[in-house]
């Protein structure tokens, strides 16, 4: 594993309790990283997410997509989506991802943000369709944006920014105690796509 100009620790928990998150800072360089983003914002099967809230079909600017090994059903706010097969690129980053986390995954939901006014509010990937306590592995590229965990119970918050071509792995209770979200932000003008490489469990 290459680590491109960073200083940070990747074996640095960033939660004070009840759950793991590791940043392993930038991947790739930047070459590669601006390479991937040119590539994933122009092949990638994107569509506005959907979702059912309260009875109202609400259709978001942010668009998504999901990618797996099979066409696994994924289930969230009450929207199911079926995984697409892998691309050449998506496979390449899964490697890289399991290869630094040292975990497995077999499946990928991508996000898009247009512009840092487009974020995710405080929510916990925590759907029954997910492996219990299994690690997410997050790559970020394009813009740099803030990102937070919130203690369900204490409320306590811990924020980092999130670098192009960088890498944040979730694990162990995080889901179960932490809530997390990326905030919006009228400074930031410019895109960002974000991988979050998770495992499915199978009925």
């Amino acid at each position: 594993m290459n680590l491109f100009e960073s200083t940070v620790d990747p074996n640095q928990n960033w939660l004070p309790h009840q759950g793991i998150v590791n940043y392993y800072g930038k991947l790739f360089s930047p070459a590669q990283a601006d390479q991937y983003y040119r590539t994933l914002l122009h092949t990638i099967e994107w569509r506005n997410d959907e979702a059912v809230i309260f009875g109202r079909h609400i259709i978001t600017k942010r668009k998504v997509a999901w990618y797996g090994d099979r066409p696994f059903e994924y289930t969230y706010s009450n929207i199911t989506k079926h995984a697409l097969p892998w691309t050449p690129e998506l496979l390449a980053l899964k490697r890289e991802t399991e290869k630094a986390a040292g975990e497995t995954f077999n499946s990928c939901l991508l996000n898009l943000y247009h512009t840092g006014e487009e974020g995710m509010a405080w929510h916990s990937d925590d759907e029954k369709d997910l492996k219990k306590d299994g690690a997410i592995g997050s790559l970020s590229f394009g813009a740099e944006r803030k990102f937070a965990f919130r203690h369900k119970q204490t409320k306590e918050v811990v924020s980092l920014h999130l670098e192009h071509g960088s890498l944040l792995v979730m694990k162990g209770p995080t889901q179960t105690h932490w809530l997390h979200r990326l905030p919006p932000t009228k400074t930031v003008k410019t895109p960002r796509i974000n991988l979050t490489f998770r495992t499915i469990i199978e009925p």
